[in-house]
């Protein structure tokens, strides 16, 4: 495990300041309520994330424009939880004042200049700053990645639209604007595909709801090949515990290079629907030639050679030190899927990724017919 100077020092300050606690201080230090602020909270990790830290018996604060689910927090139940509304590019009013909180958590980190914003704001009346960045800051996949390879550098550093090609360097830029403003005091987490119940991208649902409805599954590549995600509860979990120790620094949070594969994803699949199917592995070459492409067609997995070689790969052996921890791929499966059967029909009817059943029908069509052919 790598640990730069920054990280060393900031660990080691906290350690002694620790230390020097009389007896019994410290798990009551670490057993103490917080006060959390969440910027976001609810769309996909932060109604999570919410939910943890309340079991935890802290106290929340959620500030948003109020437009995504608005009402997820809403009712008798939810009292304890403060809303604030406003917008962080063009009204932070409601976070002036002397208030103050012991840490704040941004879910919501795209455009460097919102981060730097916020973070201004709030620098004098928070003691951390908890910014959920992603491993697409990583300036190459050809090797696998951990905290300090390079970053993503944008040809234009002030472009302010988030796309496929801009999304990585504007999330780099995004962690150097809240180091900056917070010096020594922000923990940056990497996540790479964040997967589970809520989430909407219907990426990696995709490969439980393609099990649900039973018959032959087009499986890319082959069983063995690797993939890698992180389930959303075990995120939101991890950056509680960054918060509650005091952890500061950078860390890569996604699954356990080397645990998970295509094959094991599909399997849990099948178990989970309980529905007759069965899977055809089919070359990447192939499917290439057939113009299904990687992620997208096919989600969660990318073939693991030339520029993208490190893929599933990435390093997290610096968050497990620091806590991080997983629950069974088959838990993550099933829950995943209970939540997508509850969705309404005409929302699962159609699903954000992966292919249609009448282009799966296609390409496995071609393939067999390839395969009479002795292609």
């Amino acid at each position: 495990m790598t640990i730069d100077r920054r990280d060393f020092l900031a660990a080691g300050a906290a350690a002694m300041s620790l230390l020097a606690l009389p007896g019994g201080a410290l798990a009551a230090a670490r057993a103490k309520p917080l006060k959390l602020l969440v910027l976001g909270g609810t769309g996909f990790l932060g109604p999570h994330f919410v939910e943890a830290a309340r079991k935890r018996g802290h106290t929340l604060t959620l500030f948003n424009r109020g437009k995504t689910n608005p009402d997820k927090f809403s009712g008798e139940d939810y009292r304890d939880i403060e809303q604030l509304h406003g917008d962080r590019k063009t009204d932070l009013s409601a976070l002036a004042g002397e208030r103050q909180w012991d840490a704040v958590l941004d879910t919501s980190a795209y455009i460097p200049a919102d981060v730097t914003r916020s973070a201004k704001l709030l620098a004098p009346k928070i003691k951390q700053y908890v910014l959920v960045s992603t491993i697409s800051v990583y300036a190459k996949n050809d090797v696998p990645s951990d905290e300090n390879s390079p970053l993503a550098v944008l040809a234009d550093p002030t472009v302010d639209k988030v796309s496929n090609e801009t999304y990585g360097g504007l999330k780099a830029l995004c962690e150097k604007a809240a180091e900056a403003e917070l010096p020594g005091r922000t923990t940056v987490v990497r996540p790479g595909l964040i997967v589970g119940p809520g989430d909407n991208s219907d990426r990696f649902t995709y490969w439980p709801a393609r099990a649900d409805r039973g018959g032959e599954i087009l499986g890319p590549g082959s069983a063995q090949d690797p993939t890698q995600f992180i389930d959303v509860r075990d995120l939101a979990a991890f950056l509680l515990t960054t918060i509650e120790r005091g952890q500061f620094g950078i860390y890569n949070a996604d699954g356990e290079p080397g645990t998970l594969t295509m094959g094991a994803l599909l399997r849990e699949s099948q178990r989970a629907s309980g529905k007759k199917s069965s899977v055809t592995w089919v070359p990447a070459d192939f499917l290439e030639a057939q113009k299904v492409s990687a992620w997208g067609d096919m989600p969660a997995w990318i073939p693991a050679r030339g520029e993208y070689a490190g893929f599933g790969r990435t390093s997290v052996s610096k968050a497990r030190a620091a806590g991080l921890t997983y629950r069974p791929l088959r838990e993550t499966v099933r829950d995943t899927l209970a939540w997508w059967r509850k969705l309404p029909e005409e929302r699962r009817a159609k699903p954000k990724a992966g292919l249609s059943a009448q282009r799966e029908g296609e390409v496995l069509a071609a393939w067999h017919a390839q395969e009479k052919r002795g292609g």
